[in-house]
């Protein structure tokens, strides 16, 4: 079995399906979390009102709604990040980058990803926000890693 980090096969496409459902995991995650602490179910008809709802609902304690706004954070902060991780490996993929290095640092946004999506859904302290901080620039130094790694060999071929 191959695995992440061999450099003959690229894996770093799939990555991007994979930040998806990390991206979309918090927001299941708060919408059970509401209805199974709730009166109300979760209205999918109006999905961007759901915040409001949660903290308008006198059934839910401080902890839950706050846990739950927190879940949406991390679910909103993950879509707005997606597209610039995928053009990120889009651009290492049509560069020719090795894949060992696609494959690193794609399984790292992952992984920072995720690390930052349970941090912020658990955060109640500063000093955790501080490492929530971290972890989303790393994933953000990922990104920016791979935009100049496919720009270093683009340039070095022309």
């Amino acid at each position: 079995m191959a695995s992440l980090f061999d450099s003959t096969r690229n894996f770093s496409l799939y990555t991007i399906p994979a930040a998806w459902v990390v991206a979309l995991a918090p927001h299941v995650y708060a919408a059970q979390l509401f209805e199974a602490r709730s009166s109300k179910a979760f209205d999918a008809t109006a999905p961007r009102s759901f915040t409001t709802k949660v903290q308008q609902d006198p059934a839910l304690d401080a902890a839950t709604k706050g846990r739950i706004i927190r879940a949406e954070g991390a679910q909103q902060n993950g879509f707005e990040n997606l597209g610039l991780f995928a053009a990120a490996v889009a651009a290492g993929n049509a560069a020719g980058l090795d894949h060992w290095w696609l494959n690193a640092l794609s399984g790292a946004y992952v992984m920072s990803r995720i690390a930052y999506t349970l941090i912020y859904v658990n955060n109640e302290t500063k000093g955790l926000a501080q490492v929530r901080s971290v972890m989303f620039l790393s994933g953000v130094g990922v990104v920016w890693t791979l935009f100049i790694m496919a720009g270093n060999k683009l340039r070095s071929t022309i």
